[in-house]
């Protein structure tokens, strides 16, 4: 039987998806980095955290950015895009996350 910390549930919901774009892919080639979509109340230290605990490699560092939601326009009505919030994880030199062997 596995031991489980008591933070893995919360750890397990930090993450909420890859954010896979032009910009994306740009840093995650020039920079090394993997950028992620995560919860709004999530801190650097869960971030961290939860990306060594689901995909078994070592972060270097984390850097997040709260984007703001869009104010758009629906005919008449006026609406208001959630905000969002990434996170631009560094990992170690030599650890590489590999997101199509992750899914099979």
């Amino acid at each position: 039987m596995i031991a489980t910390r008591k933070n893995d549930h919360r750890l397990m919901q930090v993450l909420l998806g890859p954010v896979i774009s032009e910009k994306a892919t740009q840093v995650a080639e020039k920079n090394e980095q993997v950028v992620f979509q995560v919860a709004r109340d999530a801190n650097k230290l869960e971030i961290k955290a939860a990306v060594e605990l689901l995909f078994k490699v070592e972060v270097e560092s984390v850097q997040v950015v709260n984007q703001k939601g869009k104010a758009k326009r629906f005919g008449r009505f006026e609406g208001r895009r959630d905000h969002t919030k990434k996170a631009y994880v560094s990992l170690k030199p030599g650890q590489e996350i590999n997101f199509e062997a992750e899914a099979k």
